[in-house]
């Protein structure tokens, strides 16, 4: 029986959008989820696993500004980006440069780590009330460095993670040999972060969510929503098969093409994909530890059950330019000289898009011109941590209460202009 109203939709089926649903279902409202593939399909489907709490340094930060130059020279680099493209993201480019100034800079360190802080309460405690606690690891991971110079230029972001209370662990010799045997000599300093966690199967974790919230009472449309009309009261919603929705309250969680509706109802946000490449090999394709992170080459490798991911960089070139595949071969080829031991054989490559904001932060909270619709997309790597923090504090306003934290510097309306902080 088609449906022509609910309460709230919810646009997006990837991590943001089946947490923000799950945690809907506790208010007694109907909730419907719109996505027209299965759960955790995109972006959700093919990251490294991380719930990487201890990550709370901007991409938007002088280190990386510095380092860009250099990178966007190499086309199959760690940061990449298209010549054609550029004038495209110019704007998206000048704002990632004004964040990485000193006083927004720190500004947006403060507010990843109360993020951060939320997403690892709200993560655990998801996972507990669900019985899905089965699918989390506390393995830490493995940051590795080729020699004291390049160990040394990394202090820094660890300094900042001290001062968050975020200890890290220096490990060279024996201790490095042993915490992950097979590592190429060359690689003679590693920093070992026991505050992080992964889970097993990104997808899968994704998809157990989905299905509680479907449990839950939360309807799943397979549709793709075209147009935002906002009525009053509530927003109408135009599907692609022509249909219409009457919601009473809308979530926006799509991702990488969450933009593209939020620009209809008049919010111009500078969303780009950084899109990013990997390779998952057979399981057995290495003893490996725990998540290795080549800080200076801008990938990881991850254990997980459904295989050896390796994958990471950077590549600025929108949503319809064509896979370039050739980046995950580099990559593997790079993996393969960093752990001689490893398999590269019987790997299937992927690339998706990753939604990124110049700050590094997400847009959590109300339209600016038009309240009944909610933002929550904008988490660039980080989506798969912070999907349970985002899921608490949509619940918090679509309940009317007083959000966990301070949602000021998640706001849509912060990028109004140009250098503009208000």
């Amino acid at each position: 029986m088609p449906v022509s109203s609910c309460d709230i939709a919810v646009i997006g089926g990837g991590i943001i959008g089946v947490s923000c649903a799950l945690a809907l279902s506790d208010l007694g409202q109907s909730v419907i989820l719109i996505e027209p593939q299965d759960f955790a399909c995109g972006a959700s489907k093919g990251n490294a696993g991380a719930l990487a709490f201890a990550e709370i340094l901007p991409l938007a930060s002088p280190r990386i500004i510095r380092k860009a130059t250099r990178w966007l020279f190499d086309p199959l680099g760690p940061l990449s980006l298209p010549p054609a493209y550029l004038p495209r993201i110019a704007p998206w480019l000048l704002h990632l440069w004004r964040a990485s100034w000193k006083d927004h800079y720190q500004a947006n360190i403060q507010a990843q780590v109360a993020l951060m802080g939320l997403a690892r309460t709200e993560m655990q405690a998801l996972l507990e009330q669900h019985g899905l606690t089965g699918h989390l690891r506390a393995q830490g991971v493995l940051e590795v460095y080729e020699g004291e110079a390049r160990y040394q230029a990394s202090l820094d972001t660890a300094r900042q993670r001290a001062l968050h209370g975020i200890d890290s662990q220096l490990l060279q010799g024996a201790e490095l040999a042993a915490a992950q045997p097979g590592l190429a000599p060359r690689f003679t300093h590693g920093v070992y972060i026991a505050d992080w966690r992964n889970v097993a199967d990104p997808q899968a974790l994704g998809q157990a969510i989905g299905q509680q919230a479907l449990a839950h009472g939360v309807r799943h449309l397979r549709q793709t929503v075209r147009w935002l009309r906002p009525t009053t009261p509530g927003v109408q919603l135009i599907l692609d098969d022509g249909a219409q929705l009457q919601a009473r309250q809308v979530v926006l969680a799509a991702g990488a093409r969450s933009h593209v509706l939020a620009a209809q109802l008049g919010d111009r946000i500078p969303l780009e994909t950084e899109r990013g490449y990997n390779t998952t090999l057979p399981a057995d394709a290495l003893d490996l530890r725990q998540q290795i992170t080549f800080s200076d080459h801008g990938f990881v490798i991850s254990p997980l059950t459904c295989g050896i991911r390796v994958g990471g960089a950077v590549e600025l070139a929108g949503l319809n330019r064509a896979p370039d595949y050739r980046r995950a071969q580099v990559m593997l080829d790079k993996a393969k000289v960093f752990m001689p031991g490893l398999r590269t054989t019987g790997g299937t490559q992927w690339m998706g898009f990753r939604p990124s904001l110049p700050d590094s932060l997400p847009i959590i909270g109300r339209s600016a011109h038009h309240p009944d619709v909610l933002y929550a997309f904008g988490h660039g790597h980080l989506g798969l941590t912070q999907s349970a923090a985002t899921a608490r504090l949509i619940r918090d306003l679509v309940g009317n209460q007083p959000p966990a934290i301070d949602l000021r510097p998640y706001r849509a309306q912060r990028f109004s202009f140009l250098g503009s902080r208000s």
